[in-house]
């Protein structure tokens, strides 16, 4: 026998036995015959008692000693799956010994924990900076940059930065306000155009301050252009200046040009900026730095990008499907609108997503079969992917407002 202390407990197992796994540490351990080989395999010797001593978990042993009397390895629910993996590879025994039903069980617990690993990191990395103020230490103008850092991106170094984090908001949700009333027929005189011109000007001079400090405070030029939310800075105050070039451009033109070259290019001039100015709608994304709820939303996207694809390519295919069933059933009604496949993908597209708006109906009866066929299967695929979503989005909304309390 051979006489194995783990931890503090005794086991003995016959040499015999384990000899039948020559490959593990403890069938090494009955083959060699060399003193000094079997001192490298285990701890510590006990002259006296003759025992090998392994410090390591006794409670997790007991199963490898099975093994050894058994051939099968147990694998129980309530292991860590990161710390039995651990264990048995420092015995030398592989996973393959245990039964397939168990080994399926514990290699799915053993990739959820993963998984749960890998978001927990990313979620903690979704709320801290690219950057920290250690890195400022030792550069020019480390402490004056330093400061700057602290007042943008860490809201909660003092009160002037929460300050500034408040007014960002406040001056989106005004340009956002003030873009909105400019399309009001009321607001379209002389006097309305000056004050939202004036509005616009306020928030692009805020907002252009607000990116030159944290183009300033930046450690790193190129880490800065690549971060996403100081992209979308910068779209938020380009349409402003792209739209001054523009209007000057239209200036020079009224004064070199011919009357017809003169209308066509305020013509054209004025398309160009009607899209300019529709890109500071994309200034609400600029929120998404000061809300949890909206980082929840795009992370909870980013991590479920796959049920949204798979998605989209069922509601393809039964665009695809039923529009092809439609229009085999209706193209020979007199005056129908399922005149060709690609015309009766709106209907399709309308039935599956169950918001029905009802310009454009089937007449036959075959036609009102495939059409309630098509508003169940919408239904149906709708139900599917939204507990998933929502549940994902509320988990992940509630750790990202631990991680940011406990910061």
């Amino acid at each position: 026998l051979l006489n194995i202390n783990v931890g503090g407990k005794l086991f003995q197992i016959a040499c015999k036995v384990l000899a039948r796994y020559p490959i593990t540490r403890l069938g090494k351990l009955a083959l060699y015959t060399d003193p000094e080989k079997k001192l490298q395999l285990c701890d510590d010797y006990l002259v006296q008692k003759n025992e090998y001593f392994f410090d390591r978990d006794p409670s997790i042993f007991h199963y490898i000693f099975h093994f050894y009397r058994s051939g099968v390895l147990w694998v129980m629910d309530e292991m860590c799956p990161s710390n039995f993996v651990e264990e048995i590879e420092y015995w030398g025994i592989h996973l393959k010994y245990s039964q397939r039903c168990c080994r399926i069980l514990f290699e799915e617990k053993q990739d959820e924990l993963s998984e749960y690993l890998k978001i927990e990191k990313e979620l903690e990395a979704e709320l801290e900076p690219l950057e920290s103020g250690a890195q400022f230490d030792g550069k020019f103008l480390g402490r004056f940059r330093k400061m700057v850092w602290n007042l943008i991106e860490n809201p909660y170094s003092s009160v002037p930065a929460k300050i500034i984090a408040v007014m960002s908001s406040f001056f989106v949700l005004i340009s956002i306000v003030g873009m909105t009333l400019s399309t009001v027929e009321e607001m379209k005189n002389k006097t309305g155009k000056m004050w939202m011109e004036q509005m616009e000007m306020i928030c692009a001079i805020f907002f252009t301050s607000e990116y030159l400090m944290r183009l300033i405070s930046s450690s790193s030029f190129k880490n800065f252009l690549r971060a996403a939310f100081n992209a979308i800075d910068l779209v938020a105050i380009l349409p402003f200046y792209i739209q001054i070039l523009f209007e000057n451009l239209d200036d020079g033109d009224m004064q070199y040009h011919e009357e017809l070259h003169k209308v066509e290019n305020v013509s054209k001039l004025g398309k160009v900026l009607k899209l300019i100015k529709l890109m500071r709608i994309f200034r609400i994304l600029k929120l998404a730095r000061h809300s949890t709820g909206l980082r929840a939303f795009s992370f909870t996207m980013r991590q479920c990008y796959q049920q949204v694809c798979c998605l989209l390519l069922f509601i393809a295919m039964g665009v695809f499907t039923f529009s092809a069933l439609i229009h085999s059933v209706e193209h020979d009604v007199p005056g129908t609108d399922f005149t060709s496949i690609p015309c009766a993908w709106w209907w399709a597209a309308v039935s599956l997503s169950t918001v029905g708006y009802g310009d454009t109906v089937p007449d036959t009866i075959l036609g009102r079969m495939v059409a309630f066929v098509c508003i169940s299967f919408g239904i149906i695929l709708n139900g599917m992917p939204i507990s998933i979503l929502y549940n994902k989005f509320s988990d992940y909304y509630a750790k990202l407002k631990a991680h940011e309390m406990s910061q």
